[in-house]
């Protein structure tokens, strides 16, 4: 290191002496240390260049992104498996052409909609038990946008043609249904049932039960009522058979009030006549008319 010599007279006082020499820098001790320190940040800057270096191949970080990354001019590209720790905000998530969308979590899959005040308003949660849904409405359409199905507070719609139900207990409704049509499967069964309560079919406009290929039965354990209020009760068939009807005995002192006879007119109508010795039917013909 260089070394710089002052001389200084004293102008002020007479001195006998020669000119003093003092000698300005680092010496010793002070000059090994400074040494060794600029040494020291070398070697850091070194080895902080080659770890940068080895980050950088290691992570792949080119001009377009870094590793499976890439910044392209619509958005964020991403190749591979990729795993997310924290909340994912994006306003579009879709796969590369003709591969599929993945998502993988160990407990749960949620998907949230939120308002401009962060409040959710719909909500679907994938979990290992159950799939849930939270909104005002739920609806299923087709490609063509044909509701399939549709679910809000008020009722539940299903649009398509026809509802089938695989259940081996059948469909259970605790309230009242409504529907244009109930039929069965070809070749399989119509069941309908009430096991503990009455079953009630109504219509403003009729009821029609019709049996093309078999036997319609009705089975009851008390009594079977046909009514109809304004009109008539109509059975067509070419035969009509009552064969479990009880056979009376005659009585000198029954009451002749009680017992009827069942006539039938042209028509096909029934009408109950007092019972005599001899067919009373021919003298309530008027009813016929």
């Amino acid at each position: 290191m260089p070394q710089e010599q002052y001389t200084h007279h004293r102008s002020t006082m007479p001195s006998s002496e020669g000119p003093q020499v003092y000698k300005v820098g680092i010496y010793g001790w002070r000059k090994r240390c400074l040494y060794f320190f600029v040494l020291l940040l070398m070697i850091l800057i070194l080895v902080n260049l080659a770890m940068t270096i080895w980050i950088l191949k290691v992570m792949n970080f080119t001009i377009d992104g870094m590793g499976n990354l890439r910044i392209t001019e619509k958005g964020l590209k991403l190749e591979g498996d990729s795993e997310f720790l924290q909340p994912l905000y994006a306003k579009e998530i879709q796969s590369r052409p003709g591969n599929a969308l993945y998502f993988k979590s160990a407990r749960n899959v949620t998907v949230n909609i939120l308002n401009d005040q962060t409040k959710v308003l719909t909500r679907l949660i994938t979990g290992p038990k159950a799939v849930e849904a939270y909104g005002q409405r739920f609806e299923v359409k087709t490609v063509s946008g044909k509701l399939l199905f549709s679910a809000d507070n008020n009722e539940v719609v299903v649009g398509a043609e026809r509802l089938r139900v695989l259940g081996a207990e059948g469909t259970v409704f605790p309230k009242s249904i409504e529907t244009p049509n109930v039929r069965a499967e070809p070749f399989k069964e119509l069941r309908l049932e009430s096991p503990t309560r009455s079953l009630v079919m109504e219509a403003p406009k009729g009821v029609e039960i019709n049996a093309e290929a078999g036997n319609l039965e009705a089975t009851c354990r008390t009594e079977l009522r046909l009514e109809s209020k304004d009109g008539e009760i109509k059975l067509d068939a070419a035969k009509i058979k009552l064969p479990r009807l009880p056979h009376g005995s005659y009585t000198p002192t029954g009451t002749r009030q009680k017992v009827f006879e069942l006539c039938v007119c042209a028509n096909g109508r029934l009408f109950l006549s007092q019972a005599g010795t001899g067919s009373t039917c021919q003298i309530n013909t008027s009813v016929c008319l």
